[in-house]
């Protein structure tokens, strides 16, 4: 039971004295404001509380409108225009649903839209500004099912074309509409992609952070900007979408709105059947420091409450649940009244409505002018981020064909009597014989409401949804600025590929043309990385500085919290971080400020945890770096199975603009990340890195000449084996696991009398692709000159079977199998990760130097090179036990 509800039950020994209370109280609402009632209500708690009162906490509040009719502003539009508007964009998103299944089974969502189009509506009539000279552009959040809506405004407007309209959902032939909001497939309309419920909140709420970043940091001028997020109620039960609201609160973001299309039903049926969604999340977000207001009720219940003294309405409002409230929207005016108005005093104040009156008893969400004051409040409250709870109707007007039935949402098609229904309700000017054929419907050219349609986002700076695609290139440093990772560190000064990203990163933010522009982010793993230093020389970005003098003041890298901070801290959260990253990627487009930011975490806690969030990344067309720091199963010793990496670099693989690498050395890092800046921030590219990083030192040598090129392409000759008559292998190897491939050579040469050629593999994924780009090319013009992938021209002129090891399963090297025309063996390290020393791991993976010393000889045996009983010997000498149980099944 509700706390309010508790404290009502109990018994009230002196009705009188209460009375007397409440008469009090209203006297101080009336004569000094309800600021001042505020204020005297707080105090009396705050005194009760330090007597010793046990005063239950509620974060609720009634079951009505949270704006009250005499604080709601003067309507600003022409509401039948509005309404003839709302009424063609409706026809327009439920036509191109059903012509789209009439002729294909592309399907679409007529339903969600049908509940939101009042919200969508008031902002691209009043709210939303478009980036413009006078304006930097609002960013909106769309609800991913609600797309049809969004592209009928468009249509509207003459955005788009009817052909595009018809190809809703057919893509291929490259004049179609995106099922939901895709930046990739529609670089230039959509500018966020939302339909993996959840994502758009969380991501939605670090770019209103974001914003404060830039201008705090003398980037962008947001004053007035606004970043709205549409959601769906039955969306809140995905923890991305409440999981970041404290911070928001926290960070005290008013920049930031949420609306929340409260239709009560999520994609089976209701969201709360038992309960009250509004009310949950209205205690979620109020207690997470959130501005809430609630829409609940439309002007034709105003009277109603009106006449409602006793609070018998505002009771019944609360007594039903959601499953109630769904069930009256899909039965009748009749069963309203029998039901609702379940008592004589309830029906007494209804007695001269009729059951038409009663059916039309409209809910906030679909009420333009409730919800134009809720909006107006939004963008005016100061110091809080703001919730709109709107409750509305799923598939609202569609009657029998979806209106509040448990599969509303799945509706794609409708029959011709409630397609008729529609079209008598809206008042359409379509006759029953071009119903027929579900015709698209526009206002004339010179007629008011295309006048006020355009009107509206003239005043407003332009056209929403719209991207920019580009910003301008950025001057980047020369491979040569990073000289001393290219020359090696010499023999004994052993340093890992982390603390090599550590020097480079500290190389760019002295860099005095974008070195400002750099946004290292990192999720509470600094030290682990060795970037302390940074606190002190960059300084961590906080809005209100640093409030408190840090434990470490007195030492020279002391935790420096700064109003101009440039690294972004986010705390042991690494969704928070990749949400940090995307808005820093994409600063170019919504900012039109090109940022470049370095995301670096725990490798497993990245693709794994949030691959989710990587994949809409790219769908945004966010450009950046991602490091998956003490990466590798063998690597990062000691940590055990949740924490070691054998696997992220297949998930990035499955990422089509991500560009993998798994480097070995100092000065294969500085090439990358050097190449990587001219392809996004020159070339400006729409692609993102994902890099590797190991925290295993050893020695850093210089980089061989003229390697540069084929270090981007995934492979290049590290050392050649000498040039002898001897039996001879190829042994392949990237990262950490490249070391012990390096001592193999040795073994085999010192040991069995066999030549190596070493070739590092920094991205068995670009060699894969590359092979893949050939095969295709290849088998579509057969009549032309073959093209030869990058791992043939490496290897066809070599001898000897062919041995990969990696840090990773087997899977990871095998990506190249297709091309590689000889003898080829993938060792890796398939199965759970455990704590150990990284000797023994390597052993017991079976990828150290003595493994693929055994491998290289097999491989030979096998060829008639070697004879098998000297691998047998090989085996021993070793110390491998050949009958233990494969580490991929223990």
């Amino acid at each position: 039971m509700n706390n309010n509800t508790d404290i009502a039950a109990k018994h009230d020994i002196d009705p009188a004295e209460t009375h007397e209370w409440m008469e009090a109280l209203q006297a101080v609402i009336e004569r000094e404001g309800s600021d001042r009632a505020s204020f005297l209500i707080e105090t009396l708690l705050d005194t009760a509380r330090q007597a010793g009162l046990d005063i239950p906490f509620s974060a609720n509040t009634p079951y009505i409108n949270t704006i009250p009719i005499h604080k709601q502003p003067k309507f600003p539009g022409n509401t039948d225009i509005e309404r003839t508007i709302r009424s063609y964009v409706r026809w327009n998103a439920m036509m191109m649903v059903l012509r789209a299944n009439k002729y294909t089974n592309v399907g679409g969502h007529i339903a969600s839209f049908a509940s939101a189009i009042t919200l969508y509506d008031v902002g691209q009539n009043h709210f939303w500004n478009a980036a413009s000279d006078k304006h930097g552009g609002d960013l909106i959040f769309s609800q991913g099912h609600s797309a049809p809506g969004t592209y009928a405004h468009s249509f509207l407007l003459g955005r788009l074309s009817e052909e595009q309209m018809d190809n809703f959902r057919q893509e291929v032939g490259g004049n179609g509409l995106s099922s939901y909001p895709h930046p990739w497939l529609m670089p230039e309309f959509w500018q966020f992609p939302t339909v993996s419920m959840g994502l758009g909140p969380i991501m939605a709420i670090y770019q209103a952070r974001f914003m404060r970043y830039m201008q705090g940091r003398g980037f962008a001028q947001t004053d007035g900007r606004k970043v709205w997020a549409f959601l769906g109620d039955g969306e809140s039960d995905e923890p991305e979408t409440l999981g970041a609201i404290g911070m928001a609160g926290r960070e005290k973001l008013d920049n930031l709105i949420f609306v929340v299309n409260c239709n009560l039903q999520r994609l089976d049926g209701p969201v709360r059947g038992n309960g009250k969604i509004i009310q949950e999340l209205e205690g979620n977000f109020r207690g997470a420091n959130w501005n809430v207001i609630k829409v609940i009720w439309g002007r034709r219940w105003d009277a109603i409450l009106a006449r409602d003294k006793d609070g018998l309405v505002v009771k019944r409002m609360m007594e039903c649940v959601d499953g109630d409230y769904q069930t009256f929207k899909s039965k009748d005016g009749a069963y309203v009244r029998e039901k609702f108005f379940n008592t004589p005093e309830l029906q007494e104040l209804v007695k001269d409505f009729t059951d038409r009156d009663i059916w039309e008893l409209n809910r906030g969400g679909h009420d333009p002018i409730k919800v134009f004051a809720a909006f107006h409040a939004a963008v005016n409250h100061q110091g809080q981020p703001t919730v709109i709870l709107a409750k509305t109707i799923k598939g609202y007007g569609m009657g029998d064909s979806g209106q509040a039935q448990n599969t509303s949402h799945q509706q794609k098609k409708m029959s011709m009597e409630s397609i008729k229904a529609i079209r008598d309700r809206y008042q359409l000017p379509i006759s029953d014989e071009e119903l027929i054929n579900l015709p698209y419907i526009r206002f004339a050219e010179d007629s008011a409401e295309m006048n006020y349609l355009r009107q509206r986002r003239v005043d407003l700076g332009g056209f929403l949804p719209s991207r920019r695609p580009k910003s301008y290139p950025l001057e980047i440093p020369a491979l040569s600025a990073f000289k001393a990772l290219l020359e090696g560190t010499g023999e004994g000064h052993e340093i890992s590929t982390t603390m090599a990203f550590v020097r480079i990163l500290n190389i760019l933010v002295k860099d005095k043309q974008i070195g400002k522009r750099v946004v290292p982010i990192v999720p509470d793993e600094s030290r682990t990385f060795g970037m302390e230093g940074m606190f002190r020389q960059l300084g961590i970005w906080s809005q209100v500085g640093q409030l408190y003098t840090p434990q470490d003041a007195e030492q020279l890298m002391f935790y420096k919290e700064d109003k101009n901070g440039q690294v972004l801290q986010e705390g042991i959260n690494e969704a928070g971080g990749l949400c940090d990253w995307i808005a820093a990627g994409t600063s170019y487009s919504t900012h039109g400020v090109p940022m470049i930011p370095f995301f670096i975490y725990y490798s497993m806690f990245g693709f794994q945890r949030v691959g989710d969030l990587i994949w809409a990344a790219a769908d945004q067309r966010t450009r950046g770096f991602l490091l998956g720091g003490t990466a590798g199963r063998t690597t990062l010793n000691g940590e055990g199975l949740q924490h070691e990496d054998g696997h992220s670099h297949l998930m990035s693989a499955t990422v089509p603009n991500c560009y993998s690498y798994d480097p070995t050395f100092a000065f294969e890092l500085a090439v990358i990340i050097q190449d990587g800046l001219r392809r996004m921030y020159v070339e400006q590219e729409d692609i993102f890195y994902y890099i590797t990083l190991m925290n295993e030192n050893y020695d850093q040598p210089a980089m061989p000449e003229g390697v540069e090129a084929d270090i981007l392409k995934g492979m290049y000759l590290f050392k050649k084996g000498p040039n002898s008559k001897k039996s001879r292998v190829q042994l392949l190897g990237s990262g950490t696991i490249f070391i012990e491939v390096i001592e193999a050579a040795k073994l085999l040469h010192d040991d069995w009398g066999v030549d190596a050629d070493v070739w590092s593999c920094p991205s068995f994924t670009e060699l894969g692709r590359d092979g893949q780009s050939c095969e295709r090319w290849n088998r579509l013009h057969p009549t032309e000159k073959t093209r030869i992938t990058h791992i043939e021209r490496c290897l066809d002129d070599t001898k000897g079977p062919i041995i990969a090891a990696t840090d990773y399963m087997r899977v990871f090297a095998e990506q190249i199998r297709p091309w590689v025309k000889r003898p080829y063996t993938v060792l890796g390290t398939d199965g759970f990760g455990r704590s150990d020393t990284r000797a023994n791991l390597r052993s017991f993976f079976e990828v150290d130097r003595y493994h693929v010393t055994v491998a290289a000889l097999y491989s030979l045996s096998q060829a008639g090179e070697f004879d098998a009983a000297k691998v047998e010997v090989a085996i021993a000498k070793y110390n491998i036990k050949p009958e233990t149980t494969a580490p991929w099944l223990i």
